[in-house]
This record gives structure tokens, C-alpha cells and sequence, in this order.
């Protein structure tokens, strides 16, 4: 078993594959959107079902409503880092621009690279 260096680059086997975790806990849209922009720049893609949280109904109380169905998302390259992709400017949209952390986060719809990150407001 290998350990992570940092908690910013974890691994996990998945399917018998060793993977580099991109993000956990995803929603549909949310997968779609990431697959997609992976797969688009080289990456294959490995997907999982997020475990169901823990929790346990007390004695007398109702269980609680199931969880919402959430995924785990990968690549099969180890060496893949998200941080490292963002800012190293390593990904690319359809459109040829280089994504920006705004747009990873789907906090714009296009990817505008011309403003540094931390002269956004």
C-alpha cells in the first residue's frame, strides 16, 4: 500500500487499477462536466460510487432519507494533480483555452485566462 505524499494527491485502487483521485463525492452534473474535460485532454477516466455516509438511526427515531448518489472520480495517471494542472496551465477546453481554476470549479462558463486568478474578485 502506498501512502499519498500529501493529502493533495491521493491514490486508490479502483477496479484493480491504480488511479490518482481527482475529486470525491460528485455529483451527475458535476462528473459529467469533469469527465468530459479530462478525457477531452488525454486522461482516462475511472469512476466509482461514493460509499453511503455513515450514519445509523437512533432507537426509535425514523432512518434517515437515503443519501444522494454521488461518485468518485480518477485517472489512471498516477502522477496526475489537480493543482498542479490548474496552475502549471496543463488542461485545455474544447474551445483551446487554458483552463482556469474559475472554470475547473465551474464558477464561469468560459475560461478566461487573460486575469490571474488572484486578481479576480
Amino acid at each position: 500500500m502506498h501512502m499519498a505524499i500529501n493529502q493533495n494527491h491521493p491514490f486508490e485502487e479502483i477496479d484493480g487499477v491504480r488511479c490518482a483521485v481527482v475529486e470525491k463525492n460528485l455529483s451527475p452534473e458535476r462528473l459529467n462536466f469533469l469527465k468530459e474535460l479530462l478525457e477531452y485532454n488525454g486522461y482516462s477516466v475511472v469512476i466509482k460510487d461514493s460509499p453511503p455516509p455513515k450514519t445509523q438511526a437512533k432507537e426509535g427515531e425514523e432512518p434517515a432519507a437515503p443519501a444522494p448518489e454521488t461518485f468518485t472520480l480518477a485517472v489512471t495517471d498516477v502522477r496526475f494533480n489537480v493543482t498542479n494542472a490548474i496552475f502549471g496551465r496543463l488542461l485545455r477546453t474544447k474551445k483551446n483555452e487554458i483552463v482556469t481554476r474559475a472554470y475547473w470549479f465551474q464558477e464561469e462558463s468560459v475560461s478566461n485566462d487573460t486575469i490571474p486568478y488572484y486578481q479576480k474578485k
